[in-house]
């Protein structure tokens, strides 16, 4: 019991540091690149079937998370320059 306790501890502990300061945020930010995408492929979808007055909110809406997927990468590139100078 005591071994699979040490054993543990000792992966969360290498999870944790995980050789990057930055791990948590960069995982966060994936995860939101992650939901973007998925938003942006519905709202793709959604152009399939919307009225022709709803088409124009639906671009406005694609033009949106464009930009939130262009700015999580930037975040991305600028936390991987950080820890790879």
């Amino acid at each position: 019991m005591l071994v699979r306790t040490v054993i543990l501890y000792a992966v969360m502990l290498t999870s944790a540091v995980a050789f990057h300061e930055n791990t948590f945020a960069v995982w966060e930010l994936k995860e939101q690149l992650q939901i973007l995408y998925i938003n942006m492929w519905e709202l793709l979808h959604q152009l399939e079937y919307v009225t022709a007055d709803q088409r124009s909110i639906v671009y406005e809406e694609i033009q949106h998370i464009r930009q939130q997927i262009q700015h999580t990468i930037d975040q991305l590139v600028q936390h991987d320059q950080q820890q790879h100078p």
